[in-house]
C-alpha cells in the first residue's frame, strides 16, 4: 500500500490575492536580476547614490542598492503569496512604501544628495503607478480575506 498519496485536504487552492502577490513579487524578483544584467542596465551602476549612471532599459535609473530593494521586494512578494492574509498586507503595505518612495524622489530628486536610491522622473512615476496598483490589489482582492478575518475574530 503506497502512502506517498497527498490527502485532498492539504492542497491549497490559491486565492486572487495571493496569485496576485506573487505575480508582483516575481516581477520584483526579474527586474532586481535584470537591473545587474549588462546590456539591459547600460551605464556604470554605483553602489547608491544619484551619481549612478546606471539605467535600465535606458530609461530608470538604478544602482546596487535599487537592484537589491527590488530583490528583497520580489523574495518577501513570493513568500507572503502563499497565505490570503500575508499576501493582502504585502499589496497594501508595499503600495504604501512605493507611495512613500514617490513622494521621496519628488523631495530628493536629481542631484541632490538626499537621492542615495537613486530615483529619477521615469522612477517616480513607476513608483507611482506601483503604489496605487498594489494598493488597489491589496484591497480590491483582499476584501474576503478582511471580512473573514473580522467574522473569525468575533468568534
Amino acid at each position: 500500500m503506497s502512502t506517498s498519496a497527498t490527502p485532498a485536504a492539504s492542497h491549497h487552492h490559491r486565492s486572487a490575492v495571493e496569485i496576485a502577490a506573487t505575480a508582483v513579487g516575481a516581477v520584483f524578483l526579474v527586474v532586481g536580476i535584470l537591473g545587474f544584467i549588462p546590456g539591459i542596465t547600460s551605464g556604470s551602476l554605483g553602489f547608491a547614490g544619484h551619481g549612478s549612471e546606471g539605467y535600465l532599459l535606458g530609461l530608470f535609473q538604478v544602482s546596487v542598492l535599487h537592484n537589491i530593494v527590488h530583490l528583497l521586494f520580489g523574495v518577501v512578494g513570493l513568500a507572503l503569496g502563499r497565505n490570503a492574509a500575508a499576501a493582502r498586507n504585502y499589496l497594501i503595505w508595499g503600495g504604501a512604501i512605493y507611495l512613500v518612495l514617490f513622494l521621496y524622489g519628488l523631495i530628493f530628486n536629481g542631484d541632490s544628495g538626499g537621492n542615495f536610491v537613486p530615483v529619477n522622473a521615469a522612477d517616480n512615476v513607476l513608483h507611482l503607478v506601483l503604489g496605487i496598483g498594489m494598493l488597489v490589489l491589496g484591497l480590491a482582492l483582499g476584501r474576503d480575506v478582511a471580512g473573514r478575518s473580522r467574522v473569525a475574530g468575533r468568534r
